[in-house]
């Protein structure tokens, strides 16, 4: 960065009066720090790498104390660089700040197949670091082999599973397959079922694998109990909220079976668990609108079941459903895999962490694997008039959060529904200005112009509502706002 660039930089830090996830302050007033290593590991393993900012002391209040030697500072901290595998190269600005000397070193993110990055020092296992909010913490087993399952392409989902059989096998379900998969691989039609087997990665020398268990066996976790889907509803918005009765969970099962089974029987919970609003538009057609786009609640419990991690490391660790009063959160243990990122879901081709499960089902029951679930689901949700979804990749985990229309306005209470009229939902709804498409989305109502004309404008006529634009009634700009 140019001098002018690090003193805007350092003056937004003083403001701010803290450290954050891509900042680290060092003080260096009276010499140079002797351990960086743990940021620069951390540093070198986040997104978008990080800015180690010599010469302001958090000590002190989040003050300029300037650095001893500006020389001697980057000589020692190229030499800590040096100790790194891979070796860290950051780069150095100098500026001043009333008359005091800050120094910056910017540590750039290193290529995944160079990750984690370590200090040699004390090896991969003690000297790989993860930035967490202002903080450096020692990466788990788990984080480092995940960077070690990507660089080395070991492949979880064939692990062979040693005490299972090729006779435990559900015989209908392997027919299925066998089926589907000559008439869909028109290459493999003449091969023996055998054959077709363990070149498709349902078995390896005999024994099935994780892969063939999950999508074959009659009853995958007399395996792995926790490869499997716990899925729960709660009463409020967080866990620990209770219901009327003090009950923590309105419903509560644990989801198993086979990967098409499971995705059926997640699907049938939230269809029971979720509300149904009856819509009818401007000719009077009657339709139900689930308060979820289905389509896009389907493709998160797949992609969740697809992507995971299925490596020994997360065998404990099954798939999280939660519906609360204003969300679905689906949780799966692995985070994104190789080289994706957040910012890329819906625009790149993805790295696949499990090709072999995620083929297997797009024969079974027609998926596409072809990079489309993120952006079916982004699209759903815009179609239903919702929140956009919410993705989050954090400590080996991966999240996908749908937002109903209760999350528009938590003033709401849960229940308005059943208590109120339409019209003084509206009323209740409308305590700020609302527009059009706002009530309609809070009703579940396809057509806005069918609640503008039966609902909204009845209330504007007995002054329960007004209108923000009253000489511009038509305007898209218009708002309505309670009384």
């Amino acid at each position: 960065m140019l001098p002018e660039q690090l003193v805007s930089l350092a003056n937004d830090i003083l403001k701010k009066k803290c450290e954050m996830q891509n900042i680290e302050l060092k003080s260096s007033e009276h010499g140079a720090t002797d351990r960086l290593y743990d940021t620069l590991s951390s540093f070198s393993n986040q997104s978008g790498g990080g800015i180690i900012i010599f010469g302001i002391s958090e000590k002190n209040g989040f003050s300029v104390s300037g650095v001893y030697d500006v020389q001697d500072l980057q000589i020692k901290v190229t030499n800590q660089a040096l100790q790194m595998q891979p070796v860290v190269r950051p780069v150095f600005t100098v500026a001043e700040i009333n008359g005091k000397k800050i120094v910056s070193a910017e540590v750039s993110e290193c290529e995944i197949n160079d990750k984690p990055c370590f200090y040699k020092g004390t090896g991969r296992l003690r000297g790989s670091y993860i930035r967490v909010g202002e903080s450096d913490q020692q990466m788990t087993e788990y984080e480092i082999y995940s960077y070690e399952a990507f660089r080395r392409k070991i492949q979880d989902e064939l692990r062979i599973v040693e005490r299972a059989s090729v006779d435990d096998f559900d015989s209908i379900a392997i027919e299925e397959y066998l089926k589907k998969i000559r008439k869909a691989k028109p290459n493999l039609a003449m091969l023996d079922d055998s054959r077709i087997l363990h070149l498709q990665g349902m078995v390896d020398g005999g024994k099935p694998t994780i892969a063939g268990v999950l999508m074959l066996s009659i009853f995958p976790q007399a395996y792995f109990p926790q490869l499997s889907i716990t899925a729960v509803v709660v009463p409020g918005t967080e866990i620990g909220d209770t219901g009327p009765d003090n009950e923590r969970f309105i419903d509560n099962k644990r989801i198993d079976g086979r990967i098409p089974q499971m995705l059926e029987d997640a699907m049938m919970f939230v269809r029971r668990n979720i509300r149904t609003a009856t819509v009818i538009d401007q000719d009077g057609k009657r339709t139900d609108k689930p308060e979820y786009p289905l389509i896009a609640v389907r493709e998160i419990i797949l992609n969740a079941l697809i992507h995971r991690d299925y490596s020994m490391h997360t065998d404990a660790s099954p798939i999280r459903l939660i519906l609360y009063r204003d969300r679905i959160e689906i949780e799966n243990p692995g985070g994104l895999y190789g080289r994706t990122r957040l910012s890329d879901l819906g625009k790149l081709a993805a790295d696949t962490r499990n090709p072999f499960i995620a083929g297997a089902l797009e024969v079974l029951i027609d998926t596409e694997n072809r990079f489309s679930g993120i952006p079916t689901i982004i699209n759903e949700m815009i179609k239903a008039g919702l929140r956009p979804a919410s993705f989050t990749d954090s400590h080996g985990r991966f999240k996908v959060t749908l937002y109903n229309g209760q999350s528009a306005n938590a003033v709401i209470k849960e229940n308005l529904g059943s208590y109120m009229d339409t019209s003084e939902r509206i009323l209740a709804f409308c305590n700020i200005p609302r527009s059009r498409e706002e009530i309609a989305s809070f009703l579940r109502m396809d057509s806005p112009y069918y609640v503008i004309t039966r609902y909204v404008r009845p209330l504007v006529e007995s002054n329960k509502l007004r209108m923000t634009l009253p000489d511009t009634p038509k305007s898209k700009k218009q708002r309505f706002v309670a009384v």
